[in-house]
């Protein structure tokens, strides 16, 4: 008796089953979806915008107390230059002081904005203008006149034959951001073809002959 009447019940259940299925596929529909319960793409908040802050005075300055007030003013990415144009690289901040920056002071400007400053040592003296990018050769000879003999090698080629030679005396150009070059050979405007390249320098300080 309770075989029977189990089996009458699975038989019921499954035609009803059946039935919902046909209906289903009948009116050409589809399970409807779960409830979200999150916010559609539509009606989530937008994205808040860039934070921003004031670029303080930091001419004059030194360069380790200009790093540390751009931090505290909201700047976290800074970077240094020489602002005699030697190529100098600023390996201890305490020893150089701040010739100029950009952003400019008193420009407000998002806090994901680079502050460069250009810097001189101590005991020198920040030109009238900052030099600006460093040449770069390409195609042709630049006019490296003047100009460090570290920035005349890292603008070349890096495959460039290289001779150097103290214009003054005999000495060894050991420290090349310290010499200056008097002369090169090609001369400016010349097509470089990896063609070897000569200078002659002499100290900063000094006078070329």
């Amino acid at each position: 008796m309770r075989t029977h009447h189990t089996a009458v019940l699975l038989t019921t259940a499954g035609l009803l089953a059946l039935t919902a299925c046909q209906d289903l596929a009948a009116s050409g529909g589809t399970p409807a979806p779960p409830a979200s319960s999150g916010l559609s793409a539509s009606s989530k908040a937008p994205g808040s915008a860039a934070k921003t802050a004031t670029v303080p005075q930091l001419v004059g300055k030194g360069l380790q107390s200009a790093q540390d007030e751009s931090q505290a003013a909201g700047f976290a990415l800074l970077k240094s230059h020489d602002a005699l144009g030697r190529g100098r690289l600023q390996a201890v901040d305490r020893n150089w002081k701040v010739c100029s920056q950009s952003p400019a002071a008193g420009a407000t400007v998002p806090t994901g904005t680079t502050l460069d400053f250009g810097a001189v040592k101590l005991e020198e003296s920040c030109p009238a203008a900052d030099p600006g990018p460093q040449p770069e050769a390409g195609g042709t000879m630049p006019d490296f006149a003047g100009k460090s003999m570290k920035v005349a090698r890292a603008a070349l080629p890096s495959n460039t034959s290289i001779t150097v030679k103290d214009a003054a005396q005999s000495r060894m150009v050991v420290q090349e951001s310290n010499w200056k070059v008097c002369s090169q050979d090609p001369k400016a405007g010349t097509r470089l073809a990896g063609q070897p390249v000569a200078f002659t320098v002499v100290k900063f300080a000094e006078t070329c002959p």
